[in-house]
Formats: C-alpha cells, sequence, structure tokens
C-alpha cells in the first residue's frame, strides 16, 4: 500500500542541539499512530515537521507521494488538520462560529450539516452559543476538535483521505471525553485518514493506536505494535522507570502507576 505520510531521514538542528535525529516514519491510510517518548524526547518538534510547519534542517516529507513543502497552505490544509495542544482565542467567538472556521472558505449554508455533526459528536451541541472563553479548558479542547474535524470532513470530500494530526488532545479532558476522542479518531481511520497522536499516557496510547513510535533523545527507540513496543526492558531504558507490564484478556497491554519505581530506589511499590 502507498504510504499516506512518508519521512526520510528526517532531522531538526537548533543551536547545535539536534532535536530530531535521522527518523524514517511510514504511515498508512487508515492507520492510527501514537508518538510516545520522555519529555524533551523531540515529540513535538517532530510533529512540526510532518504537519508542514517547520522545516526540516535534513531529510524529506512525503505528503500523498508529494513533497510537503510544495503544498500551497491554502491546499495543505485541505490535505491535512492539526489539533495542537494549546490554542488560544480571545476574542468572543461563540463555540458555532469556531467550529465554522474549519470549513474554511465555504459558506455556513454549506458546511451547517457538518457543523452539527461536529457539534454533536463532541458533545457541545448545547453549547454552540457560548462564547469560547468562557468555556472550559477541556470544553475548548473538545470545540477545537470539532473545528479540526470539520476541516478534514471539507478536505476528505474533495481529495480523498486526509491526515489528522494531534499534539497530546487528551490533556485538558476527563477520562470519558478521552475514551470519545480515542472512538472519534478510530471512526475516521476506519474511513481511510491516517491519524497520528502524541500522547504522554502509555496506557491510553495502548488504546488508541495499532503502531506506537517510541522517541528518544531524538532518535526512534521503536516502531510497533502496542505488544512490541511497550516493553519492560524498553521502559526502563527509555523512561528511568521499572514497570511490570500486564495484558487485557484480548491481550492489549497496560501499566498500573502502583507497580512501577523510578530507577536508583530502592522503594518497593506498595500494593
Amino acid at each position: 500500500m502507498t504510504a499516506l505520510l512518508e519521512a526520510r531521514s528526517l532531522s531538526f538542528v537548533i543551536g547545535g542541539a539536534t532535536l530530531v535525529d535521522a527518523i524514517d516514519l511510514r504511515i498508512e491510510p487508515g492507520e492510527m499512530v501514537a508518538i510516545v517518548g520522555p519529555n524533551g524526547a523531540g515529540k513535538s518538534t517532530l510533529l512540526r515537521m510532518l504537519s508542514g510547519d517547520l522545516r526540516p534542517t535534513r531529510g524529506e516529507i512525503l505528503l500523498k507521494q508529494r513533497e510537503i513543502a510544495s503544498y500551497p497552505p491554502g491546499l495543505l490544509a485541505q490535505h491535512r488538520t492539526m489539533l495542537s495542544q494549546h490554542v488560544s482565542v480571545t476574542f468572543p467567538f461563540t463555540v458555532e462560529e469556531i467550529v465554522a472556521m474549519g470549513a474554511g472558505e465555504s459558506s455556513f449554508a454549506a458546511a451547517r450539516p457538518l457543523v452539527e455533526g461536529a457539534l454533536q459528536e463532541v458533545g457541545l451541541n448545547d453549547f454552540r452559543h457560548r462564547k469560547l472563553p468562557t468555556l472550559s479548558g477541556g470544553e475548548q479542547q473538545r470545540a477545537h476538535l470539532a473545528r479540526v474535524l470539520v476541516q478534514l470532513a471539507c478536505g476528505e470530500a474533495v481529495h480523498g483521505p486526509g491526515l489528522l494530526l494531534l499534539d497530546e488532545p487528551t490533556s485538558s479532558l476527563d477520562m470519558r471525553h478521552q475514551l470519545d476522542l480515542v472512538e472519534t479518531a478510530r471512526s475516521r481511520a476506519r474511513g481511510g485518514t491516517a491519524v497520528l497522536a502524541i500522547l504522554h499516557d502509555l496506557n491510553l496510547a495502548m488504546r488508541f493506536a495499532d503502531r506506537v513510535v517510541l522517541l528518544h533523545r531524538g532518535a526512534l527507540a521503536a516502531d510497533g505494535s502496542p505488544r512490541e513496543t511497550i516493553a519492560a526492558d524498553m521502559i526502563r531504558r527509555v523512561f528511568e522507570v521499572d514497570a511490570t507490564i500486564h495484558f487485557t484478556e484480548s491481550g492489549v497491554p497496560f501499566l498500573l502507576p502502583q507497580t512501577m519505581q523510578r530507577l536508583g530506589t530502592d522503594q518497593t511499590p506498595s500494593d
């Protein structure tokens, strides 16, 4: 299958520091991929390069077999969407107005069915006339997710399956809405969208992803299924934590914080 997104020998160097070091990555249509790693591993820098927002120092990025830097901004927005971790909006737009911005130059009348569907999907239908700055952080994040879903739908209606990038999308969400986001991403993947997300919660990453990409000091430490990637020896080497890996009845790995112990301590985790 032809990769929807491909990175070849991708590197980013600034001020003599290598933030991302020679990473190769392929993402197929319909795949859900999680990027994980400790603080400073290069996750956000990698995602910004894959979005086309940051030009790599070395290497190339192909989006649908075309160099991503060659896309005009308007066309790029129709092929890939990105939900940033922090989006600051101080002007008192309503939730509905924010979500409708995802339709770009389309008229509101044309975009209305998509806006209605996105509001319903993120559970903000009753908040449509609220001013965005009056919402909680989690509610604002869900509004921006709805905006991105509208943008994705508009682009895919013209160009076919696209790329959905998520930068720590669950950072402000409660458990219920974290699971809702996972299911939203999964539904898009079933339609052929390639989904790539930075996640700090390894348990959520293992539930979310078909593949887990693990970064360590800017380099690719592992790339494979959750069961292949989230192993005790890898957790110890990359995160400097001793942890016992457990498995659900269906074989999905998970971690219990109560069994974790940072390296260099002799404390026994309590039951």
